[in-house]
């Protein structure tokens, strides 16, 4: 009796390997990886993105990372940082962006360094353009009788305040860094996509696209899922079979919230005050 139960342990054993190399053989070799990073929200900082891209791009069994994006954009600065990054990792590795529900504005300018882009069908994207939006509480604060002494330094050193109604010089020097913000960011969807800067400016008037619609105009490379976009960075890079796919995991628990560690695209929207952005609004 003890015979037999050993046969039936090993014959397990056996059978438990088997179905593990056949699991390996259906994926990459070892050590072919593709990485995915995700961007999700209102992007007001960049220093998590870039960290991942980073520690992937060092990673030599990384070969490829494929940038899932679901924002709507967010401020300026932080979106050019994670597109100088993006092109700095391009001379290593490949790039492919996959977009989700929407992929706007900031979202689009991350996006258009990519090597490739894959958006599904129905995918909010483009939105090509910057906006700056100051309350003006001024007609409040006279009805509640409360008036704002200011000193300054500068005719225009309190140019955004919400306390004032803007004056006609006054929007015209806000325009014109608008504009300047707003070059930027056709010149680097321009050299992203190797399309030139005045066809892409007839596009940069802030209206959204379909993915389909932004296929048909060369913002966009194909129409997929992530799963299309993971296999074509396989493929791009020479990986047979399905990629294995390797990502960060990041979980936000309630002992967290307890000890005041709240999400920084959470504190950030609630405190981000007047800023430039590349924001697809509503």
């Amino acid at each position: 009796m003890k015979k037999v139960l050993i046969f039936f342990a090993v014959i397990f054993v056996l059978i438990l390997i088997l179905s593990l190399v056949m699991t390996v053989s259906r994926k990459s070799p070892l050590g072919d990886k593709v990485a995915l990073v995700r961007v999700t929200g209102v992007i007001l900082d960049s220093s998590d993105v870039i960290e991942e891209l980073k520690e992937h791009s060092k990673d030599s069994s990384v070969k490829a990372i494929v940038l899932r994006i679901d924002s709507p954009g967010g401020a300026v600065a932080p979106s050019q940082e994670i597109y100088e990054e993006i092109k700095k990792i391009k001379e290593k590795k490949k790039v492919i962006v996959s977009m989700g529900t929407v992929a706007a504005s900031g979202g689009y300018y991350i996006s258009a360094p990519a090597d490739r882009i894959v958006a599904n069908a129905g995918t909010l994207t483009g939105s090509i353009g910057v906006i700056m939006e100051i309350p003006n509480i001024s007609g409040l604060m006279q009805k509640i009788g409360v008036e704002t002494q200011v000193i300054k330094s500068g005719a225009h050193k309190d140019i955004a305040s919400i306390f004032k109604s803007l004056k006609p010089e006054e929007k015209e020097i806000l325009q014109t860094v608008l504009d300047d913000v707003h070059d930027q960011f056709i010149q680097a969807v321009s050299e992203g996509r190797g399309i030139k800067f005045e066809q892409i400016k007839k596009l940069a008037d802030g209206r959204i696209f379909t993915g389909r619609m932004a296929k048909e105009v060369g913002l966009v490379d194909e129409i997929g899922n992530l799963q299309d976009a993971i296999m074509l960075a396989g493929e791009l890079t020479g990986i047979k079979g399905e990629p294995q796919v390797v990502q960060k995991k990041e979980e936000f628990s309630f002992i967290d919230m307890l000890k005041g560690e709240l999400p920084k695209n959470l504190i950030g929207s609630v405190f981000q005050g007047v800023s430039l952005k590349y924001l697809m609004t509503p």
